[in-house]
């Protein structure tokens, strides 16, 4: 039987975001668009802590197509991150990234076209290749996960952007106060950015980060080509990337990971992501810092997908974070 979660305190907020203004003056007599505003392009946030909370709290960042479910129930039914971590006594700040979700309010038009893709993402969530799952995949094949699994994307309201984003990233940590950040896919990018934006973020934990890898001027690699196309590296000015350099990172890839081009690009965009992503450890590490990347098969962690965190296996992945959060001494209360 599980036993009970003490919660001291509970709630939410908005972070970041920007207010727009229709020149003009509000004639509440005739109302029209002069003079009248628009919040928008903020992060929803939702948090819980714990009684007797460690110090630190952590902060969870979705990626591509997903929200805060990302780390809640997971499709099949088990604890996600954010009760597992609850549970050993973590603050935990759920976000919802501008302009996704309960965030959705966008300070840009978008576009709803309704995509019928769900094959695709399974395949490029490397759960396996449409129709068939991956060998020993640390996946539920039921068709209930499934079904699951699909509902908890949601779409855009408005365009994706790195640096809205990182901004209102950046804003939670003006009321969680120090914490760590776990970021998963486009919200890896989202991360390293918000960090050269805030110094109250003191570790960030990234789970298959899949784009927009910072590097300081003069030391930016080549774009990398897949079957999925190219992964282009970014350039930031020195004093930003330094920043990145202050603070422990470690990064996390799953399972069925080609080594070598392949012709399915659901896998083979993983292929030069986690190249990527070493690269710029390497980088990170080059100028004083202290970066580590960790393809989980390497470390006997197999069958995991692109969410490790709500694959079955999940308190084995909790597990690595949870030793590498105490290796920093980012877990004392």
């Amino acid at each position: 039987m599980t036993e009970p979660l003490m919660i001291a305190n509970q709630g939410s907020f908005a972070a970041g975001g920007l207010v727009v203004r229709t020149p003009g003056t509000y004639d509440p007599a005739a109302p029209g668009p002069e003079g009248q505003t628009l919040h928008g392009d903020h992060a929803y946030v939702s948090y819980q802590i714990p009684v007797d909370a460690r110090r630190l709290p952590i902060v969870m960042l979705h990626g591509h197509l997903q929200f805060a479910k990302t780390y809640e129930t997971t499709p099949d039914g088990r604890e996600g991150f954010n009760t597992l971590f609850l549970r050993r006594g973590f603050g935990v700040y759920l976000m919802d990234q501008p302009r996704r979700g309960r965030g959705g309010q966008s300070t840009v038009p978008g576009n709803l076209p309704a995509a019928r893709e769900d094959q695709f993402w399974f395949n490029t969530f490397r759960v396996g290749i449409w129709p068939e799952y991956f060998e020993g995949v640390q996946f539920a094949r039921d068709a209930a996960t499934l079904n699951q699994y699909f509902r908890q994307s949601t779409p855009n309201t408005g365009s994706f952007d790195l640096y809205v984003s990182a901004d209102a990233t950046a804003a939670v940590f003006d009321t969680s106060g120090p914490g760590i950040l776990v970021t998963h896919s486009q919200g890896g990018g989202v991360g390293w950015h918000a960090r050269m934006k805030t110094e109250r973020i003191r570790a960030i934990v990234s789970y298959e980060p899949g784009s927009n890898f910072p590097f300081p001027e003069g030391e930016v690699p080549e774009t990398l080509p897949s079957a999925a196309g190219p992964l282009e590296p970014l350039s930031v000015p020195v004093e930003e990337f330094r920043k990145l350099t202050e603070i422990p990172i470690i990064i996390y890839y799953g399972d069925y990971i080609p080594e070598k081009w392949c012709t399915n690009p659901g896998q083979d965009q993983w292929r030069v992501r986690i190249d990527m992503a070493r690269t710029w450890a390497e980088t990170v590490n080059r100028h004083g810092g202290d970066a580590t990347v960790v393809h989980l098969p390497s470390i006997g962690v197999t069958g995991n997908t692109h969410f490790p965190f709500s694959d079955l296996n999940n308190i084995e992945i909790a597990d690595l974070m949870s030793e590498f959060l105490a290796s920093k001494g980012l877990d004392a209360r």
